[in-house]
């Protein structure tokens, strides 16, 4: 089943068409990723999903009922009561429940007036009952906290107003407030910018287990990865459809071109074949009719192609089921033009065809360290494990923003000394450096003059440079500030790559990429025959090229020597570990409790089977009443309705002492 349908979608302004003709279904429970260049319009076709925008032609068929929920990149104005708490935002989520739990307060103390209709007392309280605890009416607290906790809210914030939040803090409330809203469809347009490592985590968790529709657009491929079933790749005139996470819509892509280009070929040489052949016999006698009646096959073939596109046109559907109509044929000279400017499919992003070239081969060993402090006098960041980084391995340097990783660079290239130990690197080493702010650049100068600087070549040579890194055309006579972020990056990589460096520290290559200039980046130094120290939060990056790992964690580096997946199992390890001791742990203190003042659970127990017996005599008190018409049953009932009470109350009193005993300091 779909809950929503896009049916020949397009939107423009003005005279610029952003896309045109967009067709596809949205099913339920599926997590869709949308993914394509910067430009092609996927915050545009979110805002028409979510019914923020209007097509200019077309259709947006939501199923009825369906809830939409949308996180935009920024919330500044994403709360209509900025005078609101964190906490009262996210309880205003639970409205409804809340006034059923009023009504539900209301009809208790009806219980007790004799002259109300007790049978249908009972009967609405149960009802509301049922439905309170079906939609976790008695979890909202619970709920609350776990949610804004996992993504980044300390207690101490939940009674802060929200026009007091940053944009980033709104941002994440909103998300917050979206996972407590439970939509049918989510939409999340980057729904990471704004969280740390470990909310980035603990939302991936909760998206793989989200019952609901799910589209998303994240520059973060290995959060991609995580959480979605569905790949969206939108071009200007069409969706193309993935099925699987990311990874697998790679796999696929390129199977999909290898196969349109084996199509393209055969069908441009037998299309080729033909027009000689029919160029060859229509002018003959002999040959006129039949050569005419080829044509007009041909022509069709030709019109369907320019249509519907070649896979389309070439899938063996009759001519009516393609929707083209009615088409005079082509001239032999106008079919001839069609065959030649047939494109070849486009594939996966054009890789650079730069790569680094070292100017000469380094030693074995390329950076070695001893135990370190790693700060500034007075100010230590960290202590480090002792390091070994051999000729063609790519470190991994991860960690939170603040933690030192730059300031570490910054002691490999000896630009600060380390506080105590020291780093060595190895024979004939030549570093590249890479900057995250790229703050080594005149901003005002123009991309090929400041390229001529560091070289002897003429404008030609430059122009041609530069287009190996993408920076084609007037890219060439742009200012550097007025380059895109993957610009940027991609001018920076060219200057490095003129030093014939063979050990590079890269500081966030791909950070605020989009993720066609993030996988052309990411092609670029998986070829790199030396060795690369990478600073990154992109997980993806670090997956396909790390073979160590060093954290950044509470003040101490840490050295993992393997990959980013055995890394992530050991991570998964020591959880398991650390559950299986706090396992212990309980279990030896509920062997204390038990001993001291008898187990927790039975006392617990009792309680409820207190409350179950309590429910029993509610149900004897109504058949009680109903055969002796309410004349003596005030007395049994406000006993009975204060034992009920009572029992609540207790329950209440059991778990917040269970969460004091349960510490370890209370035993």
């Amino acid at each position: 089943m779909s809950v929503l349908r896009l049916q020949n979608v397009s939107k423009s302004y003005g005279a610029n068409d952003v896309f045109i003709g967009l067709s596809a279904a949205i099913a339920q429970g599926s997590r869709i990723g949308l993914v394509g260049p910067n430009g092609v319009g996927k915050t545009t076709l979110l805002q028409i999903i979510a019914g923020d925008e209007a097509p200019t032609n077309g259709e947006v068929n939501v199923a009825s009922g369906v809830r939409i929920g949308y996180l935009k990149q920024e919330a500044m104005e994403a709360f209509v009561w900025q005078g609101n708490s964190l906490r009262g935002e996210m309880e205003s989520v639970f409205t409804e429940l809340n006034e059923t739990s009023e009504r539900m307060r209301e009809l208790e103390a009806l219980m007790a007036d004799p002259d109300a209709d007790l049978e249908a007392v009972l009967e609405e309280y149960g009802e509301l009952q049922e439905l309170f605890e079906a939609r976790g009416g008695y979890d909202i607290d619970v709920r609350i906290r776990k949610t804004l906790a996992g993504l980044g809210f300390h207690e101490d914030q939940h009674d802060i107003p929200l026009e007091h939040l940053s944009g980033g803090q709104k941002t994440r409330a909103l998300l917050a407030r979206l996972l407590l809203e439970k939509p049918d469809l989510m939409i999340l347009d980057e729904p990471t910018n704004h969280l740390d490592v470990e909310a980035i985590a603990w939302l991936e968790f909760t998206l793989r287990n989200w019952d609901g529709a799910l589209v998303i657009v994240s520059h973060d491929r290995y959060f991609l990865d995580t959480t979605v079933n569905a790949i969206w790749e939108l071009h200007p005139t069409h969706i193309e459809d993935y099925k699987g996470n990311y990874t697998a819509y790679l796999r696929q892509r390129q199977e999909r071109f290898e196969r349109h280009l084996k199509l393209y070929e055969k069908t441009k040489a037998s299309l080729e074949k033909e027009i000689a052949y029919i160029s060859k016999m229509i002018g003959t006698p002999r040959g006129k009719d039949n050569a005419e009646g080829r044509l007009k096959q041909l022509s069709r073939q030709l019109i369907a192609i320019d249509h519907v596109g070649l896979m389309e046109a070439m899938s063996g559907k009759k001519w009516s089921q393609l929707d083209i109509g009615n088409v005079r044929p082509l001239s032999v000279s106008e079919a001839n033009k069609r065959i030649k400017r047939l494109k070849a499919p486009a594939g996966a992003p054009p890789p650079m065809r730069a790569r680094f070239d070292t100017t000469q081969r380094g030693g074995d060993i390329v950076l070695t360290s001893t135990e370190m402090a790693v700060g500034y006098p007075g100010n230590t960041l960290f202590t480090s494990d002792p390091i070994s980084l051999h000729r063609g391995e790519v470190a991994a340097l991860i960690g939170p923003n603040g933690s030192g990783k730059t300031t570490f660079l910054r002691t490999v290239m000896r630009e600060i000394e380390p506080l105590k130990g020291r780093a060595r690197l190895g024979t004939n080493v030549v570093v590249g450096y890479f900057a995250q702010a790229h703050d080594q650049f005149d901003h005002e100068k123009r991309v090929i003059d400041e390229l001529m600087l560091h070289t002897k070549m003429e404008e030609k040579d430059a122009r041609s440079y530069l287009a190996k890194y993408q920076l084609t055309g007037d890219d060439a006579f742009k200012a550097i500030g007025d380059l895109s972020g993957g610009e940027r990056a991609r001018f920076a990589l060219a200057i490095m790559a003129l030093d014939g460096a063979n050990f590079l520290l890269l500081d966030e290559p791909t950070n605020h990429l989009d993720i066609p200039s993030q996988e052309a980046i990411q092609s670029m130094l998986a070829t790199f025959p030396g060795t690369i120290l990478l600073v990154t939060h992109d997980r993806f990056l670090v997956d396909a090229l790390a073979t160590q790992i060093w954290e950044l964690e509470d003040g101490h580096l840490h050295v993992f020597k393997g990959d980013y997946k055995a890394y992530l199992q050991r991570g998964e390890e020591e959880k398991a570990r650390q559950r299986a001791e706090r396992e212990a742990a309980r279990s030896a203190r509920e062997a204390r409790l038990q001993a001291a003042n008898g187990s927790v659970a039975e006392r617990v127990t009792e309680l409820e089977l207190a409350l179950e017996e309590a429910e029993t005599k509610l149900e004897q008190l109504n058949a009680e009443i109903e055969e002796i018409g309410g004349v003596a049953a005030e007395d049994y009932l406000q006993e009975l309705q204060a034992a009920y009470r009572t029992t609540q109350k207790q329950i209440a009193d059991m778990l917040n002492e269970w969460e004091d005993l349960a510490t370890p300091e209370a035993l």
